[in-house]
């Protein structure tokens, strides 16, 4: 059942949406502990509670991901409350708009320090840890559909995933021989929290879930649920000849209009 027993995962974004769902999904399967971060601590301290409770010791680091040396410290705490990092899954993410037009000089930095230089040192820091350790380990990057080319209003957005999608090949390849694997999830369009709040402020009705799943091949947008599956998948052992892929989760696949 995708067994995660005896691993040690960090969780980035962990305390809300689709990364408190795959923390609430490794504790489920097994996980022997969980560092979780966000920049809530009361949100953070909620979630780590409550998994704790289920049986899985869990730890949440307030930390901002724009910060490096918030990055550094996520994958401290693991080493020191639990002496070792068998996962990360790279999930937190800023999804704020900007177009080729409207886009500023701030935008593009601060996306691009939390999509896609995070990802780059949580991944050297825990390599590190695995490394020293000597047991491998596996990588999961939370891409998004839009890598492929993107929504007109997730200019930036859209590139910082285009970049998490090529380190995911790259340090796949520089982490091999480590038998650490690193693979990317490009997520398509997905119900959240944060999602809801999006669509309404950008005009969509109360229904807006309901008109969407309506208008899907297979009845509905992603749901956490659909994601968290696979990333179990990839973070035990049934994954582990799989690393450097990138995968399209989506079936909405209708050329031009990626979300």
């Amino acid at each position: 059942m995708r067994d995660l027993t005896g691993l040690v995962v960090v969780v980035t974004g962990g305390t809300q949406g689709l990364g408190e769902d795959i923390a609430r999904r490794a504790a489920q399967h097994h996980a022997a502990g969980l560092v979780i971060c966000g920049r809530s601590e009361k949100n953070g301290a909620r979630v780590a509670g409550e998994i704790s409770e289920m049986g899985c010791p869990t730890v949440f680091v307030a930390a901002d991901l724009a910060s490096i040396d918030d990055c550094r410290a996520v994958i401290a705490a693991a080493d020191q409350h639990f002496g070792r990092v068998d996962g990360l899954v790279n999930c937190a993410a800023s999804t704020e708009r900007g177009s080729v037009y409207d886009a500023t000089p701030e935008l593009w930095d601060r996306i691009m320090a939390i999509n896609l230089r995070a990802p780059f040192f949580l991944t050297q820091e825990a390599a590190k840890l695995m490394r020293r350790e000597g047991r491998g380990g596996s990588i999961v990057n939370i891409g998004s559909i839009n890598a492929r080319g993107g929504q007109t209003n997730l200019t930036v957005y859209s590139t910082s995933k285009g970049g998490l999608a090529t380190l995911t090949k790259n340090a796949a390849a520089s982490l091999g021989a480590d038998h650490i694997r690193v693979n990317c999830i490009n997520v398509g369009w997905m119900i959240t929290p944060n999602e809801d709040i999006v669509q309404r402020a950008e005009g969509r009705g109360d229904n807006w879930l309901e008109v969407a799943d309506a208008q899907m091949p297979f009845g509905r947008i992603l749901r956490p649920t659909d994601v968290s599956g696979l990333v179990m998948w990839l973070l035990s052992e049934e994954g582990a000849m799989m690393s450097g892929a990138v995968i399209d989760f989506d079936h909405q696949k209708i050329i031009g209009t990626y979300r």
